[in-house]
């Protein structure tokens, strides 16, 4: 039972009334008991907010329709996100019902790629608090701060943390990164149901290397250089080990956290504490459900494909762990698992005698002496696809002596069969490349998942044409259909949005008390199972338009898969009911007036 001074409400009913205390005004200025027009008569009576409002009632529909025409006037995506979040001051629940009735269309607008402007002008727009701002120069503060916040114990499911660090494609964003932590939220409550008052958006703040930010008078996050090394590492612990006492049956989902602290603190923490990095395992959790449907496709078994990923920072190797791990439970012997993988860097092919590989890039690494023996044509001798590190010049050298080995020169040599870029470079993959592949292909599976779309390695339009509509695409933004020869050809969007928010769920169910990794492949199962992609042009994954349903059905396999890997605390008695009364509706709740 949540218990607030204006009211009282039970959040693990989906049924629940909601208990008012509060009278006139108060009743209105809280996003939770308002609901303007839509009070009846006796409401208004009892709660005195006669002549408050125009008196006519009405219903929670035609709030949407009115809301949603003043949605549509607002101008730019900043500001219809403006509107949005407005809105959600003024009414949650209202928020809820327009955003779940078009979530397709505001998605891009309450996160990416909307949200990367939101938190560049955080500081500058700032107006209201939401959520709960933690700082390294006050650590004594961090247990007051998460109380603050005025939830008990049992209340919480979910607490989305960010350093704001590796903040989309915009880097190091400061204190701007709660809005990162909001949004994500918002994806889960409209997509899944989590209760919006079981949640917790959490910024973390560390300091900033942002120059531009540091000499802002208007910044509002702690004025220094972002701090690193043991006093981050203790922050981070305290932080952790605070949350995890105060909030048991939260899971902690890591966001946007920097290339050199994501990895180490997923491994750090995954097998003691219930904790999640969507940038990690959420996008290789897509990815993976992908590929699934594709290699579903093409008839050729996951273990014969060969992988070339460009891009190998921290979704680039969150993927190819992944797949790895797939094969390896499928039975693959480990050693050959991990031979099927190509990794490639800024600084071209990953081979072992590179100094700036990071631990979490090694594994990944191909011995010089296989190398040896390819047939490379780089730019000295002009053959060169101008793409030998992922700087795009072709020249620049890997530290070893040995000149970069370019994208070209891999898909020439490896011949692989699945193409994923996680590189941000835009237009990577070009055609001398796709047609090489599609060369010894039939059905090639590729994938340019880099946001935004300017930096997206290939457009589908072009893929489809370079391939004569044989390849299985699915793209990190959203693209229109591609009409060819006569089928029209649905772009499947690997948004994380398609995993996060039903593991979410699942995990809130069953309070499992860790994410594993079969919880993890669980959803991208259940995920590719909702998709025939075998009628000629179809998409590998489902619509955003369909979340909701997505949500539930990875929720029941990942709940599932906590049972049987005996980490589920409370395992589904009654699965579909189960899920299904734990996903909370944006619907005005029954008023108690006490």
């Amino acid at each position: 039972m949540l218990y607030h001074n204006d009211y009282e409400l039970d959040t693990t009913r989906r049924d629940a009334p909601i208990r008012i205390s509060a009278r006139g005004r108060a009743v209105l200025a809280n996003p939770m008991t308002n609901r303007a027009t839509a009070f009846t008569v006796q409401e208004r009576r009892y709660l005195g907010l006669v002549g408050l409002m125009p008196g006519g009632v009405t219903s929670l529909g035609n709030q949407v329709r009115r809301v949603y025409a003043q949605y549509q006037s607002a101008k730019t995506p900043f500001a219809k996100h403006n509107y949005l979040a407005n809105l959600r001051d003024r009414n949650e629940i209202l928020f809820y019902r327009l955003l779940a009735d078009h979530i397709e269309e505001m998605m891009p607008i309450i996160y990416t790629p909307t949200i990367g402007e939101v938190i560049e002008r955080f500081s500058h727009e700032y107006n209201r608090s939401r959520g709960v701002f933690l700082s390294i120069d006050r650590p004594d503060d961090v247990e007051q701060s998460l109380r603050d916040y005025g939830l008990e114990s049992g209340e919480v499911d979910l607490i989305v943390l960010t350093d704001s660090e590796g903040i989309l494609g915009i880097g190091d964003q400061g204190i701007g990164g709660i809005e990162i932590a909001i949004g994500k939220l918002s994806v889960y409550t409209a997509a899944a149901g989590l209760h919006p008052r079981r949640v917790i958006p959490v910024v973390l703040d560390v300091g900033t290397d942002n120059l531009g930010l540091l000499n802002s008078d208007l910044y509002l996050g702690e004025r220094h250089a972002r701090v690193r090394g043991e006093r981050y590492d203790e922050f981070m612990d305290h932080v952790v080990q605070t949350a995890s006492r105060l909030f048991p049956r939260a899971m902690l989902h890591w966001e946007d956290f920097g290339a050199s602290n994501a990895h180490r603190l997923l491994e750090k923490y995954r097998h003691t504490h219930c904790t999640f990095n969507d940038d990690i395992q959420g996008t290789a959790a897509v990815a993976l459900a992908a590929v699934l449907a594709g290699v579903n496709v093409t008839g050729m078994p996951l273990h014969e494909h060969r992988v070339v990923i460009f891009g190998g920072g921290t979704a680039g190797i969150g993927i190819a762990d992944l797949l790895r791990d797939t094969l390896i439970r499928d039975g693959v012997d480990p050693e050959v698992a991990q031979g099927q993988f190509y990794v490639m860097g800024s600084k071209g092919l990953f081979v072992d005698d590179m100094a700036s590989l990071r631990e979490f890039q090694k594994p990944y690494a191909r011995t010089r002496d296989e190398v040896s023996t390819w047939v490379l044509s780089g730019p000295a001798n002009g053959h060169g696809n101008g793409h030998g590190g992922l700087n795009g010049n072709g020249r620049n050298g890997n530290g070893n002596g040995h000149p970069p080995i370019s994208l070209a020169d891999v898909v020439r040599n490896v011949r692989p069969t699945i193409l994923i870029g996680t590189s941000t470079v835009g237009g990577a993959f070009s055609k001398s490349i796709v047609t090489d592949m599609a060369a010894h292909c039939d059905r090639p599976i590729i994938m340019p998942l880099s946001n935004p779309t300017a930096r997206a390695e290939a457009t589908p339009a072009d893929l489809i044409e370079w391939t004569q509509g044989r390849a299985l695409i699915a793209t990190g933004s959203p693209f229109e259909p591609v009409d060819y020869r006569e089928v029209r050809h649905v772009i499947a969007q690997a948004n994380n949005a398609l995993i996060f928010p039903g593991l979410g769920l699942g995990v809130a169910a069953s309070d499992a008390a860790r994410v594993t990794d079969g919880m993890i492949v669980a959803a991208a199962d259940a995920l590719a199972s909702l998709v025939n992609a075998y009628r000629p042009g179809a998409s590998l994954l489902p619509r955003i338009s369909e979340l909701r349903p997505v949500s539930a059905h990875v929720a029941l396999a990942v709940a599932q898969a906590a049972a049987d890997e005996g980490v589920a605390r409370q395992p589904l008695q009654d699965p579909v009911n189960d899920i299904y009364t734990r996903m909370w509706q944006p619907e005005y709740p029954p008023v108690e007036i006490i």
